[in-house]
């Protein structure tokens, strides 16, 4: 049974039968997850195996299997853990947030989990069918990496370009953040206990009213050049939403991560307004703002 899958094909041959989604072992659905509730469980499952094999220093497959609704590891029969969860209509941030790590490492909070699966559900209630891993990371970067160089369709007012950081000689530090502007490049200036206090002061000082609610990072994978993800709950306005940010510095990330609520909650204030026949409100802040401008395109 180590490849159940070849064995199917073999008995469908000859059978001229196609062997049921759901027959025990072989069928094509039998591992596989589409309830949120059912999500979220092998999703615990898989972390707690995680956790024990850590306790027990050995590797995940050293250990009795335990994973809720998967009576055997699929990998004893030749499957692998891509068709486990996979996401539709019914899905909720269980199955969102497992293809989000299991296939591109990305460790979302929880808050962000249910914003992202909210945006997965508008997804899925719109045109039906299912989201496989590929398509689920095209949702994630348009809604939240725009214009990565990955061949998406950058949107949003502002993108990064450089920055640097200084240490005052109070002990704050101090950054110059260069960023474009409706593709205008002015440079943001700021003051703080750390350089995203320093970087909201430079929004603050360019008229974006913005504060961070939450914050957490970690890196995509180990050595010296790993990118790091950098996931920021943020205040915009009067509403509360997240970024995301992907750079190999953390800081970096940190201010991607930033910009990102920030363009968000401008797109979708801009949406409401143009729905409303009126003028978003983030549209107009900032051009009398006290950033430094920079002619030219480089850096």
């Amino acid at each position: 049974f180590s490849d159940i899958d070849e064995i199917r094909r073999t008995v469908e041959h000859c059978n001229q039968l196609p062997v049921a989604e759901r027959h025990p072992y072989g069928g094509d659905l039998v591992y596989t997850a589409f309830s949120g509730s059912h999500q979220d469980a092998i999703k615990k499952g898989f972390e707690d195996m995680e956790r024990r094999a850590a306790l027990e220093g050995k590797a995940i497959d050293e250990i009795v299997w335990g994973v809720p609704y998967l009576p055997i590891d699929p990998h004893d029969v030749g499957r692998s853990y891509e068709a486990v969860v996979r996401v539709n209509s019914q899905s909720g941030k269980g199955g969102v947030a497992y293809l989000m790590k299991s296939e591109y490492g990305m460790d979302l909070p929880r808050r962000l989990q249910i914003e992202m699966s909210a945006v997965v559900q508008r997804k899925t209630d719109a045109e039906g069918g299912e989201v496989g891993a590929r398509q689920m990371w095209d949702i994630f970067a348009d809604e939240y990496l725009p214009g990565t160089g990955n061949g998406e369709t950058a949107w949003g007012r502002f993108a990064p370009v450089s920055s640097k950081t200084t240490s005052d000689p109070d002990g704050r530090d101090h950054v110059e953040v260069v960023v474009t502007d409706r593709g205008r490049e002015v440079t943001l200036d700021g003051h703080g206990n750390g350089p995203i206090a320093a970087f909201i002061d430079g929004l603050h000082g360019y008229g974006i009213d913005v504060r961070v609610l939450d914050y957490s990072e970690h890196a995509l994978s180990s050595g010296g050049d790993a990118r790091a993800a950098s996931y920021v709950e943020c205040a915009v306005g009067d509403r509360v939403l997240w970024g995301v940010g992907v750079h190999a510095s953390i800081v970096r990330a940190s201010f991607a991560a930033i910009l990102s609520a920030v363009n968000r909650a401008q797109r979708d204030e801009a949406h409401a307004g143009h729905d409303a026949g009126g003028r978003s409100g983030l549209a107009g802040i900032g051009q009398a703002g006290t950033a430094i401008s920079r002619p030219g395109g480089g850096p």
